[in-house]
């Protein structure tokens, strides 16, 4: 399928990660991806959930203080080719978030910040090996920017070190991204790997949340139906490392950490319209010093090209 490929899929399944990279909350993504196999231009809606436990006690047990904070982001994004080796992309997200708290709710909604991409194709290549079959491999490094267009409350972040500043629809800071993605097949058996690193900022309010990175790899496989159906089963495993945030120069105890995420996923590609979702759930974690708990994360899907 020449407009749109698997690996287009392949993009939003990694992009799974939350609203935040480590945690989930409102303060956008910084993943992008494997870049989709368009011609021109492409669009399309995606839409995240994740939840989370925060303020655990002692050996992640829970106390009075226990909250269950859920955030949903509903998605626009939009690529564009510009010749043959370069592309753009931009994202611009729409947050709800809800918490918990010994059945006291609260909640908020908006904006989220935009991230803008630019990517160089460094590698293009098709070969046949072992007699017949085809190898294709491409690498693709890319720089981005996010920007402060989801709105920061300094109400929401306590004055103490040790609490969370979590529950924020952007980070009220310009970031940078640098990111780096690879894949090869062998005729319909791929992997994928991406790895990605942000570069954070002090907001005007002297806060700055932790550089982040995050490592994947998927396995993935192409069965073609009459090649305009394609269908893509995928594994992966996601790993993200968050530094500590800063604020007023100080370290935030109750920030940062490691999360290490397995996932499973379905794409359907047909024409110009693809669809689908991922499941994610983590192996192991250890965020925020243990007061944080991630749970189970999802994300759907639909595009189209022009």
């Amino acid at each position: 399928m020449k407009r749109i490929s698997f690996l287009f899929i392949l993009s939003l399944f990694a992009l799974s990660s939350s609203a935040c990279e480590i945690c989930g909350c409102g303060v956008g993504s910084n993943y992008i991806g494997l870049l989709p196999e368009f011609r021109k231009h492409i669009f399309g809606l995606r839409y995240r959930y994740n939840s989370m436990l925060t303020h655990l006690g002692v050996d992640g047990n829970r106390t009075y203080l226990t909250t269950n904070e859920h955030y949903q982001v509903m998605e626009a994004w939009g690529g564009w080719n510009i010749g043959k080796k370069f592309r753009v992309m931009a994202t611009v997200p729409y947050s709800f978030n809800e918490r918990t708290n010994q059945g006291a709710k609260s909640s908020k909604s908006g904006l989220g910040d935009i991230n803008l991409w630019a990517y160089y194709r460094l590698l293009n290549s098709r070969s046949t090996v072992m007699k017949s079959n085809l190898l294709v491999q491409s690498l693709w490094l890319g720089a981005g920017i996010k920007l402060p267009t989801g709105k920061y409350s300094p109400a929401d972040k306590s004055s103490s070190s040790t609490d969370l500043n979590l529950f924020q629809l952007g980070t009220g800071s310009v970031d940078y991204n640098l990111s780096a993605m690879y894949d090869i097949r062998l005729q319909d058996l791929g992997l994928n790997l991406t790895g990605n690193y942000k570069i954070t900022n002090n907001n005007k309010y002297h806060y700055r949340y932790g550089n982040k990175y995050n490592l994947n790899a998927q396995v993935y496989y192409k069965f073609s139906v009459k090649k305009k159906l394609v269908i893509v089963p995928n594994l992966g495993v996601f790993y993200e490392n968050s530094a500590l945030d800063h604020d007023n120069g100080f370290k935030v105890s109750a920030s940062g950490g490691r999360l290490l995420s397995g996932a499973a996923g379905m794409e359907i590609s047909y024409k110009k319209i693809a669809i689908g979702g991922n499941f994610q759930t983590p192996f192991s974690q250890n965020l925020a010093s243990g007061i944080v708990k991630a749970n189970n994360r999802a994300m759907m899907h639909i595009s189209f090209t022009l």
